[in-house]
């Protein structure tokens, strides 16, 4: 998809973004995001496309570092319970409680029994966060590994994009298989009634985002809300100039 037909069709999407997270603020709603999927995929780019227009002090994206010494002590979802969100927030998880059933499962970074165990308490601790009333969704986006293999090049040969490449991703090239059988795994136990999984293609990542972010805005209830209204009256001297006095300005970047 270009760019130019991408901005045109997401237009329209942004203020329906903008009134669900109206709609949350003036209810009370608490939304709770997960994006999973392939590195690659363009799980950064979905997100941004849902918190781009937001408020980031309602917005915000959770994207954990690897487990601390203390936290790898602890009960496995305890260090995610301390992100969910508050009353009107919106929280968009970049990677979630599913490294257990992707990447820690295939690279070797959990063992069996733990994955097995984290497959038989994912869907109970989504049922207690649906129950008290957080609006979850899941979603996977999915890639050939034609696509990953141009965009890992990419990201090799870009210099503002080689920070998006690690050692694991890398490591990760030729385990493609395995994160398949892994997601089935984790589909198989996880897709839920109450939390279910959304699959969305993300061969083309502008066409993806655009499908996605029908697909949030259509599962919401109805999220028309008024805009407070604000007083605006005009201003009773002609408007002020800036002054300066202890400093000015830096010198403007010179323009050709």
């Amino acid at each position: 998809m270009k760019k130019k037909q991408y901005e045109e069709l997401y237009e329209p999407l942004e203020l329906e973004l903008v009134a669900m997270a109206r709609w949350a603020k003036a209810t009370g709603a608490r939304i709770c995001v997960l994006f999973e999927g392939r590195d690659t995929a363009g799980k950064g780019g979905a997100i941004r496309a849902v918190g781009g227009p937001l408020n980031p002090r309602q917005c915000r994206t959770v994207a954990l570092a690897a487990p601390t010494e203390a936290e790898k002590t602890q009960w496995y979802f305890q260090r995610y319970v301390r992100h969910l969100p508050s009353a009107g927030e919106i929280v968009l998880f970049d990677r979630s409680w599913y490294n257990r059933a992707g990447v820690e499962q295939v690279m070797g970074f959990a063992t069996q029994p733990q994955v097995d165990a984290f497959l038989k308490q994912a869907p109970v601790f989504e049922r207690m966060l649906v129950d008290d009333g957080i609006l979850l969704f899941k979603y996977w986006l999915t890639t050939d590994q034609a696509q990953q293999e141009e965009r890992l090049r990419e990201r090799l040969d870009d210099p503002l994009k080689r920070w998006k490449l690690s050692p694991i991703d890398l490591a990760a090239r030729g385990k493609y298989d395995d994160y398949s059988h892994a997601r089935e795994e984790m589909l198989k136990a996880t897709h839920t009634e109450h939390a279910p999984w959304t699959l969305v293609d993300f061969n083309d990542q502008k066409l993806g985002r655009l499908t996605l972010l029908r697909d949030l805005l259509d599962r919401m209830p109805d999220t028309a809300v008024q805009p407070e209204e604000l007083s605006f009256p005009p201003l009773d001297h002609p408007p002020h100039a800036e002054e300066y006095g202890v400093l000015k300005p830096i010198k403007d970047y010179p323009v050709e």
